[in-house]
């Protein structure tokens, strides 16, 4: 059965439009990126089978160019468009965050994380700088590592800080696996570079890290 026969209320736009985007399943959002199906499925019903395929949305979104156009159904057009999208996404939260605003919303914050660090398929440390008043100065990716961690030197974050006369700062890394609980690393590098930083009276905020679902803050779970 086409979308178009569904009920008005089942359909992913006309959902979309009455109930807001959170009300919509991957599978609907996909579907409206797809905006039609193939022969057989339906939008939502191959947006369902891409999804197995890649085993989440995550999976698709950071499939590159050459996985993403062995799928029935997709191809360069869509990849394109696919990427044009995600950069969007990524440029809206820079944008948001370097207006000169002070950063008072841990939501805004965890999107463009999010938006920064989640397509990474190995693991990734950056931090963001901010002044006495906590507006955004400059983010910065400065380690990157293999699929199981990266090597993170306080004096080069501390060096970067200096740099940028930062008063205040974030700290974020990404988990490819997708788990977002800190490990004992984490928490052992976390306690070494506030350490390190406080030595020049720069205070860190926060520690974030990225995976599936909301990023981890180890403020909010009284980690610093």
């Amino acid at each position: 059965m086409s979308i178009k026969d569904w009920p008005a209320d089942e359909r992913p736009r006309e959902k979309l439009l009455q109930r807001g985007v959170a009300s919509l399943t991957d599978a609907e959002l996909l579907a409206i990126f797809l905006r039609t199906g193939i022969q057989g499925l339906s939008a939502v019903d191959l947006a369902r089978q891409l999804l197995g395929e890649f085993g989440s949305l995550k999976g698709l979104l950071a499939a590159d160019h050459e996985r993403f156009c062995q799928c029935h159904g997709l191809g360069d057009a869509k990849y394109a468009q696919l990427q044009a999208v995600l950069e969007m996404a990524r440029r809206h939260f820079v944008e948001i965050l370097q207006r000169g605003d002070a950063l008072t919303s841990p939501d805004t914050t965890r999107a463009f994380l999010s938006a920064q660090l989640r397509g990474y398929g190995h693991e990734v440390f950056a931090c963001l700088f901010l002044d006495n008043q906590h507006r955004v100065l400059k983010w910065e990716e400065l380690f990157r590592g293999t699929l199981d961690g990266a090597s993170v030197y306080p004096r080069e974050v501390a060096k970067r800080a200096l740099h940028h006369n930062a008063a205040a700062i974030i700290f974020a890394h990404n988990h490819p696996s997708g788990v977002c609980e800190p490990s004992q690393a984490d928490r052992l590098i976390t306690e070494r570079l506030k350490q390190a930083l406080a030595l020049f009276d720069i205070r860190v905020l926060d520690h974030f890290i990225v995976g599936d679902g909301l990023p981890y803050s180890f403020a909010e779970h009284g980690l610093l």
